[in-house]
């Protein structure tokens, strides 16, 4: 039989399988399946993954602060190796380590990735109101970033109401048909993130608030002093990841195409070395305000993101 404690690591396995990242809702049944009768083995299923000079504009949906908007903005021009902090380990250093899925695709000469923030849009009067849903309304908003040489994230504030948020999922990553661009149609991918500050911060913002099953550790200070905000960066990092190297569900991934695990859904609540159920691993603390990061990134500011699927080693690469 299996003793109550150990069921109940288990299942604090599954929640974040179910909830960080993910593109949809997948069955425990599966993923309990997945886990224990096979090593986590990567396909790449000969799509094209994003490559060459991409900009990812940013839509606001509700109500935000400057300084909210500065921590992912800041975060997304961390990304690029143009600018890199100097202060090691770096938001760029961890994004290098995508090079690895472009070196194994099936490209006639080796491609590569370039980020940097582009345009951002302010919603801040709830144009579509404060309920929406993921396949149509978070497509719609989305649409309003360039549509060509782009990821457009849509980010919604604490205030709205996302169809499957909190239940099955903190955000998500897709692609939808752009308009006619040089007399062509072609396919643009975005992300939404939500923030759950308010309605679910102990599934979409840990390890910054308490869990809600699983094992009960005290949470972690959030490096940017906003639980919302932080997690929301967790989350848009692991979309990111996943958009670039699986943008139109024939990338890189494991598992059905439904609900793939992706490069980084396949590591679900591990962001340092020695992380388990309920311990997010070995991170740095800042002896100032005693906040948990693993990232450095530009203008002083500081970062915990997800650790990367390494599909040379097929394991969990983290940055500390």
């Amino acid at each position: 039989m299996v003793s109550s404690a150990s069921k109940q690591v288990f299942s604090f396995v599954l929640l974040l399988s179910l909830f960080h990242f993910s593109s949809a809702a997948r069955s425990l049944a599966e993923t309990n399946s997945d886990q224990t009768q096979q090593p986590i083995l990567f396909q790449y299923h000969n799509g094209p993954l994003l490559t060459g000079k991409i900009s990812i504009n940013l839509i606001w949906y509700g109500k935000f602060k400057p300084s909210q908007r500065a921590i992912v903005s800041d975060f997304i021009a961390s990304l690029s190796t143009s600018s890199p902090s100097t202060n090691q380990p770096s938001v760029a250093t961890w994004w290098k380590s995508i090079e690895k899925y472009y070196h194994l695709s099936n490209a006639k000469k080796t491609s590569s990735i370039s980020l940097s923030l582009g345009n951002q849009i302010l919603d801040e009067s709830y144009s579509l109101g404060k309920s929406l849903s993921v396949g149509t309304q978070i497509i719609q908003l989305a649409a309003k970033g360039g549509q060509s040489n782009a990821i457009n994230v849509v980010l919604t504030s604490s205030d709205v109401l996302i169809d499957g948020f909190c239940s099955s999922r903190c955000g998500t990553h897709g692609s939808s048909k752009s308009s006619f661009i040089r007399g062509k149609s072609s396919k643009f991918a975005y992300i939404w993130v939500g923030n759950s500050e308010t309605q679910c911060p102990g599934q979409c913002a840990w390890p910054f608030h308490q869990p809600i099953y699983g094992p009960q550790s005290p949470p972690l200070v959030a490096p940017n002093n906003d639980v919302g905000l932080d997690g929301m960066i967790i989350n848009l990092a692991g979309l990111l990841a996943g958009t670039v190297t699986n943008p139109f569900g024939n990338g890189f991934y494991q598992g059905p195409k439904e609900a793939p695990l992706e490069a980084a859904s396949a590591c679900p609540g591990v962001y340092g070395k020695g992380a388990y159920p309920g311990y997010a691993g070995d991170l740095l603390v800042d002896a100032t305000t005693g906040a948990s990061y693993n990232a450095n990134g530009l203008s002083g500011k500081k970062y915990l993101l997800p650790a990367l699927f390494d599909p040379s080693t097929s394991t969990c690469s983290t940055l500390v």
